[in-house]
């Protein structure tokens, strides 16, 4: 039978793979398993087959998919859990503990058409005293989303509501702080106009604050074409064993002063390619440049959801998209509107570290556009604490245009 091993991350199941490749016979096959993985790699798991078979998977195997022919299960008992921090206001990655919940459901990956046999690298004591459940998201995710909506329905104070699982006072009062910051809500925390629109866009109240601040600096094409990218999965592939091809190909959509341009341009290049026809050339460049073609037409699906979304509010505000292309600073001041909590200034005193808001401080992640740059200034889209603190999606930034997005934030004497 198969074997399905259970691991925290990418890294370790390339770690892992690299080194089972190295020792097993030919025969057995040593598939990776995690959700960035190409819908393609993912689907060999499905395939029909003649040896055995060992999946390395992250915890989407517990649940989402169900890998057949899984014989044996191997469970170390931990996982990557995304937890925001109210303090510092990262979105953090630690590798924890599973819950019983979890372990269980890892162990009946195994024997779903045979008897099977499910192999934890920890002791009976060690499951006893682990936490029943995994902790419900709420819990460990930023709040601002959800506030802004109860405000916008009137239904009263966040502290007092009936959750099943009350968020801490500190999760919400960090809501309320970001949704101030945003511009949503005023010092007496009411809805201001600003709040009151973005509460009509179905996403995050950071992403939609950046629609409504391109509407005023004239770039709504192009940023409404940046936020549905970053509301969905990044559609540029990294095959585990074709890292170095896969980053050559995505060169091309590369800019020298911002990832998010990045993400223009490989939106431009599709359309390019769709214009040009047929759709089965345009399924041969996507796999010829690493891009999944599932995931741009997810892209243009959010695409188009946003920018009816955005018609409803112009028809109030007399706004509408813009007929010649925005500049560089039009398209990343609309930006830095949604992102005044991750901008950061280089910290000379360490190469390649970067002070941020709430004493924080963080890296450039190695696969941005400014990782050998380092300028003066920049914003990312996220900052993802694992081992280290990265900063993700990012580019540089003026601080006039600082003083411009953060201008109600000061106290001036």
């Amino acid at each position: 039978g198969d074997v399905l091993v259970f691991l925290p991350g990418e890294r370790d199941i390339r770690d892992v793979a690299r080194a089972l490749r190295s020792r097993t016979s030919t025969g057995m096959d040593v598939l990776p398993l995690y959700s960035r993985l190409s819908l393609d790699q993912q689907a060999k798991v499905f395939q029909p087959h003649g040896g055995r078979r060992i999946v390395l998977a992250t915890n989407v195997a517990e649940t989402s998919i169900t890998v057949p022919g899984i014989r044996y299960v191997i469970d170390p008992g931990n996982a990557r859990i995304s937890r925001y921090s109210a303090r510092s206001r990262v979105q953090r990655l630690p590798i924890e503990p599973v819950s019983q919940a979890s372990a269980n459901q890892r162990a009946g990956r195994c024997g779903r058409v045979q008897n099977g046999i499910c192999i934890r690298l920890y002791d009976e004591d060690d499951f006893e005293n682990r936490e029943p459940f995994t902790q419900p998201e709420i819990l460990r995710s930023n709040l601002a989303g959800v506030i802004l909506r109860m405000l916008a329905l009137g239904l009263g104070e966040v502290s007092t509501f009936p959750f099943i699982e009350p968020p801490r006072r500190a999760m919400i009062e960090e809501g309320y702080e970001t949704l101030h910051e945003l511009g949503a809500i005023n010092e007496q925390a009411q809805l201001t106009s600003v709040g009151r629109t973005l509460a009509r866009l179905p996403i995050d109240p950071r992403l939609g604050r950046m629609l409504l601040a391109a509407m005023s600096t004239g770039a709504l094409r192009e940023v409404l074409v940046i936020v549905a990218g970053l509301s969905i999965h990044d559609p540029r592939e990294r095959p585990a064993d074709r890292l170095d091809a896969a980053d050559r190909a995505h060169q091309m959509f590369a800019d020298d002063a911002s990832d998010f341009m990045a993400l223009l341009n490989l939106w431009n290049w599709y359309h390019e390619r769709v214009r040009e026809g047929p759709w089965s050339a345009v399924k041969r460049a996507c796999v010829d440049q690493f891009v999944s073609f599932i995931r741009m037409r997810e892209w243009q699906d959010v695409h188009h959801q946003l920018r009816e979304s955005c018609r409803e509010i112009d028809a109030s505000a007399r706004t509408s998209l813009n007929a010649a292309p925005a500049d560089f600073d039009a398209i990343h001041r609309a930006l830095l509107a949604g992102l005044l909590s991750q901008i950061g200034r280089r910290d000379d005193r360490e190469r390649g570290r970067y002070l941020g808001a709430n004493a924080t401080t963080f890296h450039i992640f190695p696969g941005s556009c400014l990782y050998r740059t380092t300028p003066r200034w920049v914003v990312g889209s996220d900052i993802i604490e694992t081992k280290k603190r990265y900063a993700h999606g990012l580019a540089r930034v003026r601080t006039d245009w600082i003083e411009e997005a953060a201008g109600h934030l000061v106290k001036r004497t």
